[in-house]
Parts: C-alpha cells; structure tokens; sequence
C-alpha cells in the first residue's frame, strides 16, 4: 500500500464546481478494489487550495483507476478551473501499519 498527494489550486471563480466534480471522482473511487481511501481536503486559510489524498492497495491500482469514467470525466472537468497545474506526490506509508487499515 502507499499514498498519492495530489496539491490542486482552484480558480476563486471555480470553487463550487470543483468541489462537487471532486467529491464525484472520490465518491466513486472508493468502490474501486485498488482505493482503500480516498480523501479530499480544503485547505483552511485559503479555500482555493485543496489537497487528494488517496492510499492504494496495489502498484497497478493508481493506473487502473485513471482508467475510469469518474477519474476522466473529473480530470476533463476540472484541468480548465485551475490556477496552475495539479501536482502529485507519492509517499510510503511509516505508520500506521499497513495491517491497521
């Protein structure tokens, strides 16, 4: 398992829209058998900025879900709302173990 951070900064104009088109895309990926967890957070001192955090059961996962219609479907969506383009970050998990989720 291992997680993927992905950093999005949303135009002010935008915010409404991508968060529903994202809580879509999370909604759904987590009936995908890869996603443990699919998290989406906004941050608090500036609500433009949002961050994806998504644990993966599988090397392959991450792959197959970019292949769905939720994750495409959001992607088109949203590439034209941001401010500049999302970043992504792929972190091992330390703790807890892996056994715990």
């Amino acid at each position: 398992m291992f997680v993927v951070i992905v950093q999005a900064h949303v135009k002010p104009e935008y915010l409404d829209d991508f968060i529903t088109a994202t809580v879509n895309n999370a909604s759904n990926s987590l009936h995908e058998p890869g996603v443990a967890r699919f998290d989406f957070y906004q941050q608090a001192d500036d609500p433009t900025y949002f961050s994806l955090i998504e644990v993966y059961r599988s090397d392959d996962a991450p792959l197959r879900h970019r292949e769905t219609t939720h994750y495409i479907r959001w992607k088109d969506a949203v590439e034209s709302m941001l401010v500049e383009p999302r970043t992504k970050i792929t972190y091992n998990i330390i703790f807890p173990p892996e056994a715990e989720w």
